[in-house]
Protein backbone atom coordinates (compact mmCIF):
# COMPACT_ATOMS: atom_id res chain seq x y z
CA UNK A 1 0.00 0.00 0.00
CA UNK A 2 1.87 3.18 -1.34
CA UNK A 3 0.64 6.99 -1.27
CA UNK A 4 -1.70 8.95 0.21
CA UNK A 5 -3.68 6.20 1.14
CA UNK A 6 -0.94 4.22 3.14
CA UNK A 7 -0.29 7.83 5.29
CA UNK A 8 -3.70 8.52 5.90
CA UNK A 9 -3.97 4.66 7.25
CA UNK A 10 -1.32 4.77 9.57
CA UNK A 11 -2.93 8.25 10.76
CA UNK A 12 -5.49 7.10 11.42
CA UNK A 13 -3.75 3.87 13.56
CA UNK A 14 -1.22 6.27 14.80
CA UNK A 15 -2.51 9.87 15.37
CA UNK A 16 -3.81 9.04 19.06
CA UNK A 17 -0.99 6.88 20.43
CA UNK A 18 1.10 9.52 19.13
CA UNK A 19 -0.49 12.49 20.10
CA UNK A 20 -0.68 10.97 23.49
CA UNK A 21 3.31 9.92 23.64
CA UNK A 22 4.07 13.92 22.65
CA UNK A 23 1.70 15.43 24.88
CA UNK A 24 3.18 13.75 27.65
CA UNK A 25 6.93 14.27 26.55
CA UNK A 26 6.47 18.18 26.15
CA UNK A 27 2.99 19.29 27.83
CA UNK A 28 1.29 21.33 25.58
CA UNK A 29 -1.12 19.73 23.06
CA UNK A 30 -0.76 22.33 20.63
CA UNK A 31 2.70 21.69 20.22
CA UNK A 32 1.61 18.05 20.05
CA UNK A 33 -0.60 18.72 17.21
CA UNK A 34 1.21 20.71 15.48
CA UNK A 35 4.11 18.76 15.51
CA UNK A 36 1.94 15.70 14.42
CA UNK A 37 1.02 17.12 11.73
CA UNK A 38 4.09 18.14 10.10
CA UNK A 39 5.28 14.29 10.63
CA UNK A 40 2.11 13.34 8.39
CA UNK A 41 3.24 16.01 5.98
CA UNK A 42 6.88 14.79 5.76
CA UNK A 43 5.36 11.58 5.68
CA UNK A 44 3.67 12.72 2.64
CA UNK A 45 6.62 13.60 1.02
CA UNK A 46 8.62 10.92 1.37
CA UNK A 47 6.87 7.92 1.93
CA UNK A 48 5.34 7.64 -2.15
CA UNK A 49 9.40 7.78 -3.21
CA UNK A 50 10.79 5.71 -0.39
CA UNK A 51 8.28 3.60 0.24
CA UNK A 52 6.63 3.19 3.65
CA UNK A 53 8.62 2.23 6.34
CA UNK A 54 8.61 -1.12 8.36
CA UNK A 55 7.37 0.64 11.55
CA UNK A 56 5.46 3.66 10.60
CA UNK A 57 4.16 4.57 13.91
CA UNK A 58 8.40 5.01 14.59
CA UNK A 59 8.83 6.95 11.74
CA UNK A 60 6.21 9.31 12.50
CA UNK A 61 7.22 9.40 16.82
CA UNK A 62 10.95 10.36 15.15
CA UNK A 63 9.36 13.07 12.65
CA UNK A 64 7.54 14.80 15.68
CA UNK A 65 9.81 14.35 18.13
CA UNK A 66 12.49 16.06 15.92
CA UNK A 67 10.26 18.36 14.85
CA UNK A 68 8.93 19.26 17.97
CA UNK A 69 12.60 20.29 19.74
CA UNK A 70 13.81 22.44 16.86
CA UNK A 71 10.32 24.39 17.45
CA UNK A 72 11.56 24.57 21.03
CA UNK A 73 14.78 25.42 19.96
CA UNK A 74 13.76 28.69 17.60
CA UNK A 75 11.17 29.62 20.34
CA UNK A 76 12.93 30.25 23.65
CA UNK A 77 10.19 31.79 25.02
CA UNK A 78 7.63 29.23 23.87
CA UNK A 79 10.20 26.83 25.69
CA UNK A 80 10.12 28.43 28.92
CA UNK A 81 7.11 28.67 28.99
CA UNK A 82 6.56 24.93 28.95
CA UNK A 83 9.00 24.40 31.35
CA UNK A 84 7.33 26.64 34.11
CA UNK A 85 4.39 24.05 33.10
CA UNK A 86 6.45 21.28 33.52
CA UNK A 87 8.01 22.02 36.92
CA UNK A 88 4.21 23.14 38.00
CA UNK A 89 3.38 19.94 36.83
CA UNK A 90 5.53 18.15 38.36
CA UNK A 91 5.13 19.62 42.05
CA UNK A 92 1.52 18.88 41.65
CA UNK A 93 2.12 15.48 40.50
CA UNK A 94 1.97 12.41 43.21
CA UNK A 95 4.55 10.20 43.94
CA UNK A 96 4.97 7.13 41.41
CA UNK A 97 2.63 4.38 42.38
CA UNK A 98 4.96 1.54 43.77
CA UNK A 99 2.41 -0.44 41.96
CA UNK A 100 -0.95 -0.43 39.79
CA UNK A 101 -1.50 3.18 37.99
CA UNK A 102 -2.62 3.28 34.35
CA UNK A 103 -0.28 1.00 31.95
CA UNK A 104 -1.31 2.31 28.97
CA UNK A 105 -0.72 6.20 27.63
CA UNK A 106 -3.68 6.67 25.79
CA UNK A 107 -5.80 6.12 29.16
CA UNK A 108 -3.10 7.93 31.08
CA UNK A 109 -4.08 11.43 28.84
CA UNK A 110 -7.70 10.62 28.97
CA UNK A 111 -7.61 10.90 32.54
CA UNK A 112 -5.24 13.92 32.32
CA UNK A 113 -7.89 15.48 29.97
CA UNK A 114 -11.16 14.96 32.19
CA UNK A 115 -9.67 17.78 34.58
CA UNK A 116 -12.34 19.44 36.61
CA UNK A 117 -11.35 22.78 35.69
CA UNK A 118 -13.14 22.16 31.91
CA UNK A 119 -16.78 21.43 31.63
CA UNK A 120 -17.79 18.12 30.98
CA UNK A 121 -18.89 18.43 27.40
CA UNK A 122 -15.34 20.06 26.73
CA UNK A 123 -13.31 17.66 27.75
CA UNK A 124 -15.11 15.17 26.53
CA UNK A 125 -15.41 16.66 23.01
CA UNK A 126 -11.58 17.77 23.23
CA UNK A 127 -10.74 14.40 24.37
CA UNK A 128 -12.22 12.53 21.42
CA UNK A 129 -10.96 15.33 18.84
CA UNK A 130 -7.35 15.59 19.58
CA UNK A 131 -6.59 12.61 21.36
CA UNK A 132 -9.04 9.01 20.35
CA UNK A 133 -8.43 10.43 16.65
CA UNK A 134 -11.74 10.97 15.90
CA UNK A 135 -12.78 14.04 13.73
CA UNK A 136 -14.81 17.16 14.57
CA UNK A 137 -18.00 15.89 12.24
CA UNK A 138 -17.90 12.59 14.14
CA UNK A 139 -17.58 14.16 17.48
CA UNK A 140 -19.92 16.20 16.72
CA UNK A 141 -22.68 12.98 15.98
CA UNK A 142 -21.56 11.66 19.30
CA UNK A 143 -23.39 14.95 21.00
CA UNK A 144 -25.99 15.43 18.62
CA UNK A 145 -24.75 18.90 17.56
CA UNK A 146 -23.48 20.64 14.44
CA UNK A 147 -20.45 20.10 13.55
CA UNK A 148 -19.40 24.01 13.46
CA UNK A 149 -20.43 24.25 16.97
CA UNK A 150 -18.27 21.52 17.60
CA UNK A 151 -15.44 22.89 16.63
CA UNK A 152 -15.72 26.00 18.78
CA UNK A 153 -16.39 23.85 21.75
CA UNK A 154 -12.77 22.13 20.69
CA UNK A 155 -11.41 25.79 20.77
CA UNK A 156 -12.84 26.69 23.79
CA UNK A 157 -11.52 23.74 26.14
CA UNK A 158 -7.62 24.37 24.81
CA UNK A 159 -8.27 28.10 25.04
CA UNK A 160 -9.08 27.48 28.72
CA UNK A 161 -6.77 24.87 29.45
CA UNK A 162 -4.17 27.31 27.92
CA UNK A 163 -5.33 29.96 29.86
CA UNK A 164 -5.84 28.48 32.89
CA UNK A 165 -2.44 26.69 32.81
CA UNK A 166 -3.63 23.46 33.28
CA UNK A 167 -0.76 21.12 34.09
CA UNK A 168 -0.81 17.78 31.85
CA UNK A 169 -0.23 15.16 34.61
CA UNK A 170 -1.86 12.02 35.01
CA UNK A 171 -3.80 12.57 37.95
CA UNK A 172 -3.19 10.04 40.94
CA UNK A 173 -5.48 7.27 42.40
CA UNK A 174 -7.59 9.24 44.71
CA UNK A 175 -8.54 11.36 41.16
CA UNK A 176 -9.06 8.56 39.21
CA UNK A 177 -13.01 7.54 40.58
CA UNK A 178 -13.90 12.03 40.05
CA UNK A 179 -12.68 11.68 36.66
CA UNK A 180 -14.48 8.53 35.53
CA UNK A 181 -17.39 9.46 34.02
CA UNK A 182 -15.70 11.37 31.49
CA UNK A 183 -13.39 8.63 30.80
CA UNK A 184 -15.78 6.23 30.47
CA UNK A 185 -17.95 8.58 27.91
CA UNK A 186 -14.74 9.02 25.61
CA UNK A 187 -14.50 5.25 25.51
CA UNK A 188 -18.03 4.32 24.84
CA UNK A 189 -18.20 7.24 21.88
CA UNK A 190 -15.01 5.43 20.32
CA UNK A 191 -17.12 2.65 20.39
CA UNK A 192 -20.46 3.62 18.92
CA UNK A 193 -18.19 5.78 15.85
CA UNK A 194 -16.56 1.70 15.39
CA UNK A 195 -19.97 0.34 16.05
CA UNK A 196 -21.82 2.36 13.47
CA UNK A 197 -19.57 4.79 11.69
CA UNK A 198 -20.74 8.46 10.72
CA UNK A 199 -19.66 8.24 6.78
CA UNK A 200 -17.30 6.09 4.46
CA UNK A 201 -18.00 2.76 2.82
CA UNK A 202 -18.19 0.80 5.63
CA UNK A 203 -21.24 0.71 8.24
CA UNK A 204 -18.99 -0.72 11.14
CA UNK A 205 -14.83 0.09 11.53
CA UNK A 206 -14.11 -3.16 14.17
CA UNK A 207 -10.74 -1.46 14.88
CA UNK A 208 -12.31 1.65 17.02
CA UNK A 209 -14.81 -0.89 18.74
CA UNK A 210 -11.93 -3.23 19.52
CA UNK A 211 -9.96 -0.68 20.65
CA UNK A 212 -12.76 0.73 23.31
CA UNK A 213 -13.12 -2.67 24.44
CA UNK A 214 -9.24 -3.09 25.50
CA UNK A 215 -9.79 0.39 27.08
CA UNK A 216 -12.21 -1.12 28.85
CA UNK A 217 -10.73 -4.12 29.84
CA UNK A 218 -7.99 -2.25 31.40
CA UNK A 219 -9.80 -0.01 33.37
CA UNK A 220 -11.89 -3.32 34.56
CA UNK A 221 -8.52 -4.48 36.21
CA UNK A 222 -7.39 -1.52 37.44
CA UNK A 223 -10.64 -0.31 38.65
CA UNK A 224 -12.92 -3.69 39.74
CA UNK A 225 -14.95 -2.53 42.25
CA UNK A 226 -16.61 0.43 39.73
CA UNK A 227 -19.56 -1.04 38.71
CA UNK A 228 -20.09 1.33 35.54
CA UNK A 229 -16.95 -0.02 34.29
CA UNK A 230 -17.97 -3.81 34.48
CA UNK A 231 -21.36 -2.15 33.10
CA UNK A 232 -19.41 -0.18 30.14
CA UNK A 233 -17.71 -3.47 29.15
CA UNK A 234 -20.67 -5.56 29.07
CA UNK A 235 -22.26 -3.02 27.04
CA UNK A 236 -20.08 -3.04 23.82
CA UNK A 237 -19.76 -6.64 24.36
CA UNK A 238 -22.89 -7.81 24.23
CA UNK A 239 -23.62 -5.39 20.93
CA UNK A 240 -19.84 -5.81 19.76
CA UNK A 241 -20.81 -9.76 19.69
CA UNK A 242 -23.40 -9.20 16.61
CA UNK A 243 -20.40 -7.53 14.67
CA UNK A 244 -20.31 -10.69 11.95
CA UNK A 245 -24.02 -11.06 11.49
CA UNK A 246 -24.78 -6.95 10.95
CA UNK A 247 -23.65 -7.35 7.43
CA UNK A 248 -24.34 -9.37 4.27
CA UNK A 249 -21.59 -10.43 1.87
CA UNK A 250 -21.49 -7.73 0.10
CA UNK A 251 -21.04 -5.06 3.36
CA UNK A 252 -24.74 -4.56 2.98
CA UNK A 253 -26.28 -3.88 6.27
CA UNK A 254 -28.56 -6.05 8.33
CA UNK A 255 -31.29 -5.27 10.37
CA UNK A 256 -31.65 -7.00 13.72
CA UNK A 257 -34.73 -8.80 12.93
CA UNK A 258 -33.12 -10.74 10.04
CA UNK A 259 -29.55 -11.34 11.54
CA UNK A 260 -28.64 -15.06 11.50
CA UNK A 261 -27.96 -15.28 15.09
CA UNK A 262 -26.18 -18.52 14.83
CA UNK A 263 -23.33 -15.93 14.07
CA UNK A 264 -23.30 -13.81 17.05
CA UNK A 265 -20.06 -14.67 19.22
CA UNK A 266 -21.49 -16.73 22.17
CA UNK A 267 -18.30 -16.77 24.31
CA UNK A 268 -18.59 -12.41 24.26
CA UNK A 269 -22.39 -12.76 24.84
CA UNK A 270 -21.59 -14.92 27.60
CA UNK A 271 -19.05 -12.72 29.50
CA UNK A 272 -21.18 -9.69 29.03
CA UNK A 273 -23.60 -11.22 30.26
CA UNK A 274 -22.13 -11.91 33.75
CA UNK A 275 -20.70 -8.77 33.72
CA UNK A 276 -24.16 -7.38 33.79
CA UNK A 277 -24.78 -9.30 37.29
CA UNK A 278 -21.79 -7.48 38.39
CA UNK A 279 -22.80 -4.39 37.13
CA UNK A 280 -26.07 -4.21 38.48
CA UNK A 281 -25.57 -6.14 42.43
CA UNK A 282 -24.42 -4.18 45.37
CA UNK A 283 -25.83 -0.46 44.90
CA UNK A 284 -28.63 1.74 42.57
CA UNK A 285 -28.23 0.50 38.98
CA UNK A 286 -26.04 3.01 36.77
CA UNK A 287 -26.22 4.12 32.84
CA UNK A 288 -24.21 1.72 31.05
CA UNK A 289 -25.19 -1.36 33.51
CA UNK A 290 -29.42 -0.59 32.33
CA UNK A 291 -28.04 -0.14 29.08
CA UNK A 292 -26.28 -3.39 29.01
CA UNK A 293 -28.88 -5.03 30.39
CA UNK A 294 -31.27 -4.60 27.19
CA UNK A 295 -28.61 -5.74 25.39
CA UNK A 296 -28.39 -8.86 27.04
CA UNK A 297 -31.95 -8.80 26.97
CA UNK A 298 -31.62 -8.43 23.04
CA UNK A 299 -29.39 -11.63 23.16
CA UNK A 300 -30.50 -13.99 25.21
CA UNK A 301 -33.79 -13.64 23.16
CA UNK A 302 -34.26 -16.51 20.14
CA UNK A 303 -35.94 -13.96 17.87
CA UNK A 304 -37.11 -10.60 18.07
CA UNK A 305 -40.98 -11.82 17.89
CA UNK A 306 -39.47 -13.47 21.65
CA UNK A 307 -37.82 -10.38 23.12
CA UNK A 308 -39.07 -9.54 26.40
CA UNK A 309 -39.81 -6.19 24.81
CA UNK A 310 -42.28 -5.54 28.47
CA UNK A 311 -38.74 -6.08 30.46
CA UNK A 312 -36.72 -3.51 27.46
CA UNK A 313 -39.72 -0.47 28.10
CA UNK A 314 -39.12 -1.22 31.76
CA UNK A 315 -35.70 -0.57 31.57
CA UNK A 316 -35.21 2.27 29.31
CA UNK A 317 -37.75 3.90 31.98
CA UNK A 318 -34.98 3.81 34.03
CA UNK A 319 -32.45 5.18 31.93
CA UNK A 320 -34.67 7.99 31.03
CA UNK A 321 -34.31 8.69 34.87
CA UNK A 322 -30.79 8.15 35.10
CA UNK A 323 -29.75 10.23 31.83
CA UNK A 324 -32.63 11.30 29.77
CA UNK A 325 -31.82 12.23 26.44
CA UNK A 326 -33.89 12.03 22.77
CA UNK A 327 -31.70 8.91 21.63
CA UNK A 328 -33.25 7.12 24.97
CA UNK A 329 -37.11 8.36 23.87
CA UNK A 330 -36.19 7.48 20.75
CA UNK A 331 -35.20 3.91 21.31
CA UNK A 332 -37.82 3.31 23.77
CA UNK A 333 -40.33 4.74 21.51
CA UNK A 334 -39.45 1.76 19.32
CA UNK A 335 -39.64 -0.95 21.72
CA UNK A 336 -42.72 0.57 22.92
CA UNK A 337 -43.74 -0.12 19.69
CA UNK A 338 -42.46 -4.03 19.57
CA UNK A 339 -44.65 -4.25 22.59
CA UNK A 340 -47.98 -2.56 21.64
CA UNK A 341 -47.74 -2.03 18.08
CA UNK A 342 -46.48 0.67 15.43
CA UNK A 343 -49.15 3.30 16.18
CA UNK A 344 -48.21 3.26 20.06
CA UNK A 345 -44.96 3.99 18.76
CA UNK A 346 -45.68 6.26 16.25
CA UNK A 347 -47.17 8.59 18.75
CA UNK A 348 -43.87 8.71 21.41
CA UNK A 349 -42.09 9.60 18.04
CA UNK A 350 -44.18 12.53 16.51
CA UNK A 351 -43.50 14.33 20.45
CA UNK A 352 -39.98 14.15 19.17
CA UNK A 353 -40.28 15.84 16.10
CA UNK A 354 -39.16 19.42 17.20
CA UNK A 355 -36.36 18.09 19.18
CA UNK A 356 -33.73 20.06 18.06
CA UNK A 357 -30.93 17.33 18.55
CA UNK A 358 -32.98 15.09 16.02
CA UNK A 359 -33.51 16.80 12.90
CA UNK A 360 -30.05 15.79 11.47
CA UNK A 361 -29.99 12.10 13.03
CA UNK A 362 -30.93 9.88 10.36
CA UNK A 363 -32.29 7.08 12.69
CA UNK A 364 -35.08 9.12 13.75
CA UNK A 365 -36.50 9.37 10.78
CA UNK A 366 -35.50 5.64 9.37
CA UNK A 367 -37.32 4.26 12.34
CA UNK A 368 -40.46 6.46 11.73
CA UNK A 369 -40.21 4.76 8.29
CA UNK A 370 -40.41 1.30 9.80
CA UNK A 371 -43.32 2.08 12.02
CA UNK A 372 -45.45 4.05 9.45
CA UNK A 373 -45.12 0.76 7.02
CA UNK A 374 -45.86 -1.28 9.59
CA UNK A 375 -49.12 0.72 10.01
CA UNK A 376 -49.89 0.36 6.60
CA UNK A 377 -49.17 3.98 6.39
CA UNK A 378 -47.04 3.83 2.72
CA UNK A 379 -47.11 7.71 1.17
CA UNK A 380 -45.98 8.68 4.91
CA UNK A 381 -43.24 6.08 5.30
CA UNK A 382 -41.70 6.84 1.50
CA UNK A 383 -41.47 10.24 3.11
CA UNK A 384 -39.47 9.62 5.60
CA UNK A 385 -37.28 7.22 4.37
CA UNK A 386 -36.53 10.05 1.91
CA UNK A 387 -35.65 12.35 4.70
CA UNK A 388 -33.49 9.59 6.89
CA UNK A 389 -31.54 8.93 3.17
CA UNK A 390 -30.56 12.20 2.78
CA UNK A 391 -29.25 12.19 6.49
CA UNK A 392 -27.74 9.15 6.32
CA UNK A 393 -23.81 9.19 6.58
CA UNK A 394 -22.41 5.06 5.64
CA UNK A 395 -22.89 3.69 2.23
CA UNK A 396 -24.75 0.55 3.53
CA UNK A 397 -26.87 2.33 5.62
CA UNK A 398 -28.05 4.30 2.27
CA UNK A 399 -28.38 1.47 0.35
CA UNK A 400 -30.59 -0.37 2.90
CA UNK A 401 -32.65 3.16 2.75
CA UNK A 402 -32.84 2.72 -0.52
CA UNK A 403 -34.23 -0.85 -0.60
CA UNK A 404 -36.77 0.33 2.13
CA UNK A 405 -38.05 3.55 -0.01
CA UNK A 406 -38.47 0.92 -3.37
CA UNK A 407 -40.41 -1.37 -1.28
CA UNK A 408 -43.14 0.95 -0.44
CA UNK A 409 -46.16 0.47 -2.78
CA UNK A 410 -46.29 3.59 -5.24
CA UNK A 411 -49.80 5.60 -4.91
Amino acid sequence: MEGRAAVEAVFREERGLLLAALVRRFGDLDLAEEVTSEAIEAALVHWPVDGVPPNPGAWLMTTARRKAVDRLRRDQAYAARLAVLQVEADRAAPAPPSDGGLPDERLQLFFTCAHPALPAEDRTALTLRCLAGLTTPEVARAFLVPSATMGKRIVRAKNRIRAARIPFRVPDAAELPGRLPGVLQVVYSIFTEGYAASSGPDLQRLDLAEEAIRLARILRRLLPGEREVAGLLALMLLIHARRDARTGPDGDLVLLDDQDRGRWDGAMISEGTSLVEVALTGGPPGLYGVQAAIAALHDEAPDVSRTDWPQIVALYDILRGLAPSPVVELNRAVAVAMRDGPAAGLVLLESLAEEPRLREYSPFPAARGDLLTRAGRHTEAAAAYEEALALAGTEPERAHLRRRLAECPKP
